[in-house]
């Protein structure tokens, strides 16, 4: 067995599409067919391999009936400490006139407004203290 994971968060998402499909009596195969993906790909989601997109993500939330924000929480997407619940992630996941890339690539930039901002709070809080 390849012990290639490509991370922690990709594994428990994957034990959770398996505990969701296995839940809704569904096959891989079957999950495979309604969500748009193949076989091999989704079963190597399932055992933490690949890391999906949130297109696929949604895809397959739709297929199972659940939250695809609940997915994108589980994959590391939206964080659940965020104080308005993830809601620019959320939106430009939601936004049907982008593509793929252009999600990401909006994501990537806000990820590293929010790092650049979180690195410089340090020295930011004594030169606000007026």
């Amino acid at each position: 067995m390849a012990k290639t994971k490509v991370g922690k968060t990709v594994e428990s998402l994957g034990e959770y599409l398996r505990e969701q499909r296995t839940g809704a009596q569904l096959t891989l195969r079957q999950l495979a067919e309604q969500a748009g993906v193949s076989n091999p790909y989704l079963s190597q989601i399932e055992r933490g391999l690949r890391r999906p997109s949130a297109e696929v993500l949604q895809q397959l939330a739709k297929a199972l009936r659940i939250s695809a924000e609940q997915l994108y929480v589980r994959a590391g997407i939206v964080s659940p400490d965020d104080g308005v619940g993830g809601s620019v992630e959320l939106a430009v996941l939601g936004d049907t006139q982008l593509t793929e890339r252009q999600k990401q690539s909006l994501l990537d930039v806000y990820q590293s407004f929010l790092a650049m901002n979180a690195a410089a709070e340090p020295g930011a809080a004594s030169d606000v203290d007026d």
